[in-house]
């Protein structure tokens, strides 16, 4: 009999598109997808464990899970991902949800399908388990199958893992050192997605600049794929502001089809705290760039990530990035609380109270609501050219602008996947509104 199957993802665009690949490794075995957890006989968490709210509410997830097992005794539950690949994490998660089947981590999630069919096929289901959590060392599985969810937007990896060891993170201690794809195997998986019809291809590491592999660097990479003749738009995530080099901003500025549009997180605007953090650039050689950046590319559009409450952190410090905030005016800044991650060097340090966490995100978003609500009045009356990439919860289409700005408007569903020129009616902190210029909504 068939069975169906449900991936939910935790995290960011790297575990939605790691869990398209989880997606394809089960659908390849005869699985169908469903979308409700009650209607599947096989359950996948796609983990991530770069924050502490992220893990608890994963954990909370996990224990729903339980009653649904209950319900139906061979539901096969699995927990793959950066959080099942911390150190102790597989015994503390035997332990606390024994009802789970397959544990796995980073470097072999996409054994999940493989795990999977030997369970529904050995004798006694119950008693067959899979815990495994092998030392994150980057050996890339290209021969995975990928069932593609994002329509219109194809994510492609060119490179796992992280050198850069800031203090607050896990990333390095769960996915391993840096290690890149082949320019040959990104530039296939590439243009066979332009050829499937997909428009937006996005690049994704965590830290795309330090891309190296077969004499090719980021620049050489970007520039050549920009280069592919179908009509598309090209992103990448993320960038680490020590290695966006002027090689990188000249090609991102001589070709039309790369956005202009960079993320680039300063996490906080003190020296001392940028130090403490290992970040690797001083406040005022991020805001250099940042002029550079502006200079190259008048209209490039910046976001950033901040973190606030980091050990030691001062009234003073946080000012200082308060005033960063408000100096380089990010179109949209992922603005969060320093969590202690077990095993890296910050959660050792003296930690700061949560009051005082809590006050200063709270203004910290204020200011950074106000500058964003100020720069969406600026879009008033101005028309973009938006790839549409679905329909809300309202019946209005949705999509994005070069600039990464959300803009849902009127319209046929037919013109998903579409390029549409739509003129900004109304001004939101969170989105833009607007209608199809020069056609019927």
């Amino acid at each position: 009999m068939t069975k169906s199957y449900l991936v939910e993802t935790f995290g960011c665009q790297m575990n939605v598109h790691e869990s398209e690949k989880i997606s394809g490794s089960l659908s390849n075995l005869g699985y169908i997808p469903v979308q409700r957890r009650e209607d599947a006989d096989i359950i996948v968490f796609n983990t991530c464990c770069i924050r502490d709210t992220a893990e608890k509410k994963i954990y909370g997830n996990i224990g729903d899970l339980k009653n649904y097992k209950k319900l139906k005794k061979d539901l096969i539950v699995a927990i793959v991902g950066c959080m099942s690949q911390q150190a102790g994490a597989i015994e503390t998660l035997k332990s606390q949800f024994p009802f789970i089947d397959i544990i796995l981590g980073t470097t072999n999630a996409h054994l999940v399908g493989e795990k999977v069919n030997e369970i529904i096929n050995s004798r006694d289901k119950r008693k067959l388990k899979y815990y495994e959590n092998v030392e994150p060392n980057n050996d890339i599985a290209e021969n995975d199958v990928t069932l593609r969810t994002s329509y219109p937007n194809g994510w492609v990896n060119i490179m796992y893992g992280c050198n850069n060891h800031c203090t607050y993170c896990i990333v390095p201690y769960v996915r391993g050192p840096e290690k890149s794809r082949a320019p040959q195997l990104i530039m296939d998986e590439t243009q066979n997605l332009l050829k499937d019809g997909y428009k937006e291809i996005t690049f994704l590491g965590q830290n795309v600049n330090s891309y190296s592999s077969e004499g090719w660097n980021f620049a050489k990479l970007l520039d050549t794929v920009a280069k592919l003749p179908y009509r598309f738009r090209l992103r990448f995530l993320t960038s680490h502001p020590r290695d966006l080099s002027d090689e990188i901003l000249d090609v991102i500025a001589k070709n039309e089809k790369i956005c202009k549009s960079i993320h680039l997180p300063v996490q906080a605007g003190s020296d001392d705290v940028l130090a403490k953090m290992n970040r690797h650039y001083t406040r005022n050689y991020y805001l250099s760039l940042v002029e550079k950046i502006r200079e190259k590319l008048p209209t490039c559009v910046l976001t950033t990530d901040v973190m606030v409450g980091f050990p030691g952190e001062t009234d003073e410090n946080f000012e200082e990035t308060i005033n960063l905030i408000q100096r380089v005016k990010f179109s949209n800044a992922f603005t969060f609380v320093y969590s202690p991650r077990t095993g890296t060097v910050a959660s050792r340090m003296v930690q700061i109270s949560p009051q005082v966490k809590k006050d200063r995100i709270t203004r910290l978003i204020s200011v950074q609501n106000e500058i964003v609500k100020d720069i969406s009045q600026t879009s008033l009356n101005k028309t973009y050219e938006v790839l549409v990439e679905g329909v809300n919860q309202k019946g209005l289409l949705y999509g994005r602008a070069e600039n990464g700005r959300l803009i849902t408007f009127p319209g046929d569903t037919n013109l998903v996947g579409e390029f549409i020129d739509v003129k900004i009616d109304k001004c939101r902190v969170s989105s833009l509104g607007g209608h199809i210029e020069n056609r019927d909504a």
